[in-house]
């Protein structure tokens, strides 16, 4: 059901656009907690620069999570942002949990943070042969983010 509203795009290309924006809230909501996993999980010897790492990239990610249910709003459709509907609906690989080792969280975060951002990537485009290109400029923003938080998180592992 969409909400109405006086945006100049057709329901059709809205309700394509709500469905992508949708999908990208459940990974985003997924990608925070998965940050918070390893925040609250790691040890080793450089726990306190990762533990405010991950702490900083699920702050980050968390405003991703409002700007994409604040447009898919805008575009007249309901946002889907629960905690049990990104579970349901994210398209992310599981985060291991059986993981407390600095070098495993940051490889595992990292490996959410590259897919999440290829996914976003994507989107740019799909969204912008929609029509959308706020939505288009929207995921843009998302994918500088996650591209800079990608090589902070990486950085650790890189020689």
């Amino acid at each position: 059901m969409l909400h109405n509203t006086k945006i100049d795009l057709a329901k059709g290309k809205r309700e394509k656009l709500i469905a992508i924006l949708n999908q990208r809230l459940a990974d985003a909501a997924d990608l925070k907690s998965q940050a918070k996993q390893a925040h609250w999980n790691v040890k080793g010897m450089n726990f306190i620069a990762l533990h405010e790492l991950f702490d900083q990239v699920s702050t980050e990610v968390d405003v991703y999570v409002d700007d994409i249910a604040e447009r898919i709003t805008t575009l007249g459709g309901t946002a889907m942002g629960t905690i049990r509907l990104a579970a349901e609906k994210s398209s992310l690989s599981e985060y291991p949990h059986e993981i407390s080792d600095g070098a495993d969280h940051v490889d595992a975060l990292s490996s959410a943070l590259a897919d999440f951002g290829k996914k976003v990537r994507s989107d740019i485009d799909t969204t912008d042969e929609l029509g959308d290109k706020d939505t288009a400029d929207l995921f843009t923003g998302i994918s500088r983010g996650t591209d800079k938080l990608l090589w902070f998180v990486e950085a650790h592992i890189q020689s």
